[in-house]
């Protein structure tokens, strides 16, 4: 018999279109003639599986369920693709691990600590990886400009420590724009991150590690006309995605060991993506870890894999099949 797969899209953020997008790739990736594939789609305590355009079922959280004339269908496998809460930042896998349903990422606390964008990076800190300053705030707390100035300067970012795709960013460049930008992020989440501007090349790495296999793809370097890689970047074209990147091969060498070492230090699980920037001398600086990075057929993991000569299909199996050995 086929395993039956749950793959799990939505959320509670400005994230929720891009994590559906991300689960009808997945669903065009994952071996159909191995298993039974169904998207659940979660928005609040509204959780339903899209049967078809006109018929949709509600899921029984009671157990990871489903009806439909008359079966009843419990999933043995959860593939998480929501970007933002509740299945990036631990809730949703404290949920399946308390039914003993195997998942494709991370466990609670990783899961935690990476979508933590300001936790994470002071953790991998103490690690010895470069990261750029930062200063923190939480809802309620401000910060005089001066402040900001003396400790970070001028350019700076001001962003959400949680979340994704780029909302609620802003690449401060006067003293005017601080405040408002802090606004802003503080309307995407309940912790801003006030963090130094790294003048460099932006690249990103994808990893996933088995119990008899550690695989780096193919690095990807970001290159933008916008003013940072934001959403119209991201998702509208208006950025260069060259993979593998244009750099020295020693240098993607040690990115990549960077990228399996980092994987190990958080115990992360399935596919993750780190991003990085490279400044002057081949530094590399940690940007930030996606433990559920995006899945759309042009999302930077496919485009690694396939430059990487592997077939998606056999990742995917890979990393669902790991979880029953």
């Amino acid at each position: 018999m086929k395993r039956i797969i749950a793959i799990v899209a939505g959320g509670d953020t400005s994230e929720y279109q891009v994590s559906l997008r991300s689960a009808q790739g997945l669903y065009s990736f994952i071996d159909k003639e191995k298993y039974e594939l169904y998207i659940v789609v979660m928005h609040g305590l509204d959780w339903y599986v899209q049967l078809s355009d006109d018929k949709r079922v509600n899921v029984d959280r009671n157990d990871f369920s489903f009806t439909d004339d008359g079966r009843k269908v419990k999933f043995d496998f959860a593939y998480i693709t929501i970007h933002g809460t509740p299945g990036e930042d631990g809730h949703l896998q404290g949920y399946f691990d308390m039914l003993h349903i195997p998942y494709s990422c991370c466990g609670v606390l990783a899961a935690s600590l990476t979508y933590d964008k300001f936790a994470c990076n002071q953790y991998l800190k103490s690690f010895g990886i470069p990261v750029a300053e930062s200063i923190l705030l939480r809802a309620g707390q401000q910060i005089d400009d001066e402040k900001v100035l003396q400790e970070i300067g001028l350019p700076c970012f001001i962003k959400p420590s949680l979340g994704g795709s780029s909302f609620g960013i802003t690449k401060v460049k006067t003293r005017e724009q601080i405040q408002p930008a802090i606004a802003k992020a503080f309307g995407e989440a309940k912790e801003v991150v006030i963090e130094s501007f790294l003048d460099g090349t932006e690249i990103t790495c994808g990893c996933y590690k088995t119990s008899d296999k550690s695989v780096a793809f193919p690095i990807t370097e970001v290159v933008t006309n916008n003013e940072f890689f934001d959403y119209d970047a991201k998702y509208n074209g208006q950025v260069d995605e060259i993979t593998p990147a244009r750099i020295a091969d020693s240098l993607r060498d040690r990115v990549q060991q960077v990228t399996l070492a980092i994987y190990d230090i958080i115990g992360a699980y399935g596919i993750i993506r780190i991003d990085y920037i490279i400044t002057k001398g081949e530094k590399i600086n940690l940007l930030e870890v996606n433990t559920t990075p995006g899945m759309t057929a042009t999302s930077f993991i496919p485009q690694q894999v396939r430059a990487a000569g592997l077939d998606i299909k056999d990742v995917m199996t890979d990393i669902i099949e790991e979880k029953f050995k």
